[in-house]
């Protein structure tokens, strides 16, 4: 299943892949060496994440009620944990560089499924 995203009537994400079951869920993004087909990954439900095993940097999203942005980390390198943000339900994962600056906290995303 695949997502796109929006804020502020901008897309933010247009090919999400969404792991949302225990298997998807535990591997992410782990041991891969580019994220292909896809432009980012949507883990729902979840409040922390960790980096090991990747291969590359990160920029996190973590999306509480009604998909207010509640935290953003940008550039998370390889073999990192994040602190749990028990605000959080869902967690947007998008390689380093490609969440736009003017993106914030507490901004409202619109998430839609395709």
């Amino acid at each position: 299943m695949k997502v796109q995203i929006h804020y502020n009537q901008k897309t933010l994400s247009s090919n999400v892949l969404v792991a949302d079951d225990f298997g998807s869920r535990l591997i992410g993004l782990m041991f891969k060496k580019e994220l292909k087909g896809a432009d980012g990954l949507l883990i729902d439900p979840c409040n922390s994440i960790h980096t090991f095993f990747m291969r590359y940097s990160l920029d996190v999203v973590f999306i509480g009620k009604g998909n207010k942005v509640v935290k953003i980390i940008r550039d998370l390198k390889p073999w990192r944990m994040t602190w749990i943000y028990f605000y959080s339900h869902k967690v947007l994962e998008l390689p380093a560089g490609k969440l736009p600056l003017d993106l914030k906290e507490g901004d409202t995303l619109e998430v839609t499924r395709v």
